[in-house]
């Protein structure tokens, strides 16, 4: 294993250089990476302290910096928003965009979580779950519990983002610049905000879809391993109109080894609340990034 050491995280505003100290000093480090996505690269707590974020945690045998544009909350469908991101957008594409090494990109998750937040009064394409009146009789898988029609439009919907997104890094400097995404981790649908009025999330979407306790977890498991699935598909389908685009998947779900939280309030295993890790989780998760990212950036 290569003798890995911390990477350095800067917010856009150091970037930029709009602070007191001027220009950031990129010819400090190696390489240089930009970040987009939501708390899985930010916040996961309230205060933020109770645990740390995937970049902090990040170690990589090239010393290097990264600059951080994810917030809490950020869903993929907004990564390329013209009014909310021109940050990202001045620094990934256009006469004043910045080459960089590589894009790591969170995105998706906070996409299903609004998606299963959908009520049951919606129509079934319009939803990701099933009403108890729509559901068959006896224990069923998890998937027993989604709603098919919802499903496809949810894909259909990430399939067009996910297209942009990538379209915009080849709209310019970065065109075929490695793009490295990740999957998420299995999850326990438990009561475990992540601080006043911030969370749970799939919980209590399960309470109003009269989801039994025992099938939760299977829920969670066929939402999280469907989302897995479908960043794979998009990426397979760009590699094969272009084995040159250059496009990357951490699968954090199914190698990281996450310990699975108990259906309880608080921490539990590798996680701080229901969907966001400890250090350790995340410390777990990053030893992936690093396997990938090493040998892309050289």
């Amino acid at each position: 294993m290569p003798l890995r050491q911390p990477s350095k995280m800067i917010d856009v505003s150091t970037a930029l250089g709009r602070g007191e100290l001027g220009a950031f000093a990129f010819d400090m480090f190696e390489r240089r990476c930009l970040a987009q996505g939501d708390s899985w690269f930010s916040i996961g707590a309230l205060p933020p302290q109770f645990t740390t974020n995937l970049i902090i945690e990040m170690q990589l045998a090239r010393r290097t910096v990264i600059v951080q544009c994810a917030r809490p909350g950020k869903v993929l469908r907004r990564f390329t928003d013209t009014t909310r991101e021109k940050d990202f957008l001045r620094m990934i594409t256009g006469p004043l965009a910045e080459r960089w090494d590589a894009i790591l990109i969170s995105g998706a998750g906070n996409d299903v979580i609004e998606a299963v937040g959908s009520p049951p009064t919606e129509p079934p394409e319009r939803r990701l779950l099933r009403t108890p009146a729509e559901r068959a009789t006896g224990p069923l898988p998890g998937a027993g519990y989604l709603s098919e029609p919802g499903w496809q439009t949810f894909a259909t919907h990430m399939r067009a983002v996910f297209n942009a997104l990538v379209d915009l890094r080849d709209s310019g400097t970065n065109r075929f610049v490695p793009m490295v995404m990740h999957n998420y981790a299995r999850l326990m649908p438990r009561p475990a905000p992540a601080g006043p009025g911030q969370g749970p999330w799939l919980h209590p979407a399960l309470d109003v879809y009269a989801v039994p306790a025992g099938d939760r977890l299977a829920v969670s498991d066929a939402l999280t391993h469907r989302v897995s699935a479908l960043l794979q598909q998009l990426i397979d389908e760009r590699l094969a109109a272009n084995p040159l685009c250059n496009l990357h998947l951490v699968d954090t779900r199914g190698q990281a080894g996450i310990v699975m939280a108990e259906p309880v309030a608080g921490t539990s295993g590798d996680w701080v609340n229901e969907i966001h890790l400890t250090p350790a989780g995340y410390d777990k998760c990053t030893a992936l990034w690093a396997d990938v990212l090493d040998p892309i950036l050289g």
